[in-house]
């Protein structure tokens, strides 16, 4: 059974905004810190139309960033749309433009075959080539365990996931809008023996 209870126009503007205020609230803390965070992310574009044959590889290093880092997310730029990372095939060394990229910017990727033809991991190039793009300096020598040790860790590497301190070191770069603040380097590394 359903009871109604009259109410006068103070009465009824009273009741909407005590039904309306709880909906000003409604997200839980998490959901808020979530909304932050997603408010928070840098966008980066990138064109990968000139790097036939690496498709497979470059989809995978690009997983490998956004899995592993919250506050910039690389996308495939749609045909025809400008993107700030350019991704191209060649024969020479794999080598890239120092970042950080900034929304807007300009940067590119190399993917050299030779690397491939001395026996380094396709997937690892791509990754570690699109960290130098992110503003990741080369870490050489060193371990596997660090993707932007490169050749140096040697062609039975296949790690293609940034390690702890990459990770932080590229959320520092695009926190709270830090890309914008930071010069880019702009210099081409390249990631020859």
């Amino acid at each position: 059974m359903v009871h109604y209870i009259r109410l006068g126009i103070a009465g009824t503007a009273a009741a909407v905004a005590l039904t309306l205020a709880p909906a000003a609230n409604a997200l839980s803390a998490p959901e808020q810190d979530a909304a932050k965070k997603a408010s928070a992310v840098v966008t980066l574009r990138y064109d990968d139309s000139r790097a036939a044959g690496w498709e497979a590889a470059i989809a995978a290093g690009v997983a490998s960033w956004n899995s592993n880092v919250d506050n910039v997310k690389l996308v495939e730029a749609a045909p025809g749309t400008r993107a700030e990372i350019q991704i191209v095939a060649t024969s020479g060394w794999p080598q890239a433009t120092l970042g950080p990229v900034r929304p807007g910017g300009r940067a590119q990727v190399q993917l050299g075959q030779q690397a491939v033809t001395d026996g380094h991991d396709k997937t690892r190039i791509a990754a570690h080539e699109l960290g130098h793009n992110l503003g990741l300096p080369d870490t050489k020598p060193g371990p596997c365990s660090q993707l932007m040790s490169g050749s140096s860790a040697g062609t039975s590497c296949k790690n293609a996931v940034p390690d702890a301190a990459e990770q932080a070191r590229v959320e520092a770069a695009y926190r709270n809008g830090a890309a914008a603040r930071f010069p880019t380097d702009g210099r081409m590394l390249v990631d020859a023996r």
